[in-house]
């Protein structure tokens, strides 16, 4: 398989501008192109599906080292490695498995994807927090259950509206650059 020379280019900037994106002061948590990312690798990459995957831990990996050097200077409260990181890794990633489907010009397909991804993130990572005895140490119990997605809520209108934008704008402009392009 041949990749033709502005599509990586234009995957790259797109990885580096997302990863740069995501370590924005002030920008609401949850709020970022990271499952946009996903979906449009998913899209674009349907028999080397291996690349969809690969686009979102990029850009997740670039802005966690960026977040870490800044830790390490005290810019920012946020670390960039952390604890339980690899499973939050396997979830955006897995993400891709939703744009798998997106190769068709139907809008509904579209926003089926854009709110599914976002949502299945929201829910299992948020179960994952609470079975392992993160966040605020909830009870193993479905009220703590419960309580953790409650936790959670703040962040997922963001997560949801990002993916609309991120992915609108990643969707959208190249389907106007590539008009007839078909998934790799």
């Amino acid at each position: 398989m041949r990749f033709n020379k502005q599509i990586i280019v234009a995957l790259l900037i797109m990885v580096a501008t997302s990863a740069l994106y995501r370590v924005l002061p002030g920008r609401p948590y949850g709020f970022a192109p990271q499952i946009a990312i996903a979906l449009f690798g998913g899209s674009l990459f349907v028999r080397q599906k291996q690349y969809a995957f690969l686009l979102p831990i990029l850009s997740m990996f670039i802005s966690d080292v960026l977040y870490q050097v800044l830790f390490t200077y005290h810019l920012t409260a946020m670390e960039g490695f952390y604890q339980g990181q690899l499973l939050n890794y396997i979830l955006i990633a897995s993400t891709a498995v939703f744009g798998f489907g997106l190769q068709s010009n139907k809008l509904s397909k579209y926003i089926v994807g854009f709110l599914s991804a976002p949502t299945a993130y929201f829910l299992v990572s948020n179960f994952l927090v609470w079975a392992q005895g993160g966040g605020y140490h909830h009870a193993f119990t479905i009220t703590g259950l419960i309580q953790t997605m409650v936790d959670g809520l703040p962040f997922y209108p963001y997560s949801v509206a990002g993916t609309l934008v991120f992915g609108a704008v990643l969707f959208g402009s190249f389907s106007v650059m590539v008009p007839k392009f078909k998934a790799i």
